[in-house]
């Protein structure tokens, strides 16, 4: 199949849905680690992988591959051997595509707002507003977002207005499941749009916001199942949770055994 090189960074969800994937494929892959803070996604190398100074990004042989959605279904494609995530049947494949668009519509980009405000904030909050800005400016896809947020943290309307959109996602996910009937979201089969939930669910769960579902015990389930998979382990290695890497989000981390 030729070798597999993976641009990434242990805490970016993007990344995790491609690790994710190529571990339940097994495929083996060499892992390139960016450090995001530091720019790496930002310098002339990798922007000429990637030109929108994001992660991740896959190298298989001479071909490079952005966006995470995008890297999951040439993995499905690139060898029909192996486990695909996708249904062999056209209607059952747009009906995977049709939760993926939602899934990166409404649930990956609402887990930014918090994600950034308890975790990351500090990082903003020691620069100065023209080394923020300097920094805002060089980041293709996400100036206007860091704009937005500034040095100060999105405002409370916004943190509730992300909250609000992850409601309606893991509600959405809740009424997949009943409509399949489990264990996945789409049945019996793990697909894409599973691979695409869940590192937002896990990040959810991982910074004290798993009270969005309190009363969806389906997406407690489901998030169970996903963390008893082969490939969970290997993708969410030390480090890989925000709770790992920033200790001031230490006390936001649930004690082992608990309830979904």
């Amino acid at each position: 199949m030729g070798k597999f090189t993976v641009y990434g960074a242990p805490q970016s969800t993007c990344s995790q849905r491609v690790r994710y994937a190529l571990h339940a494929k097994a495929i083996r892959f060499e892992e390139v680690k960016l450090d995001l803070f530091s720019g790496d996604q930002l310098k002339p190398d990798y922007l000429q992988l990637n030109p929108n100074g994001v992660v991740p990004t896959l190298v298989h042989g001479e071909n490079v591959v952005t966006d995470s959605s995008v890297i999951l279904e040439y993995l499905d494609e690139a060898d029909p051997s192996l486990p695909k995530f996708a249904p062999e049947d056209a209607a059952g494949r747009a009906k995977v595509r049709s939760m993926m668009r939602y899934i990166d519509e409404i649930l990956a980009p609402s887990i930014r707002v918090p994600s950034y405000n308890l975790a990351f904030l500090p990082h903003f909050q020691a620069m100065s507003q023209q080394e923020f800005e300097v920094l805002a400016n060089s980041k293709p896809l996400r100036r206007e977002f860091l704009m937005k947020m500034g040095r100060t943290g999105f405002p409370e309307a916004e943190m509730q207005g992300a909250l609000g959109k992850l409601r309606r996602g893991v509600v959405r996910m809740a009424e997949w499941l009943a409509e399949s009937g489990g264990p996945w979201l789409r049945g019996e089969c793990i697909s894409f749009a599973d691979i695409l939930a869940m590192p937002v669910i896990v990040r959810m769960d991982d910074i004290n916001l798993s009270h969005v579902w309190d009363d969806l015990p389906a997406i407690g389930g489901w998030l169970r199942k996903v963390e008893n998979t082969p490939a969970f382990s290997p993708t969410f290695y030390a480090g890989s949770l925000l709770t790992d890497k920033y200790q001031h989000l230490a006390h936001l981390k649930k004690p082992a055994g608990r309830d979904g």
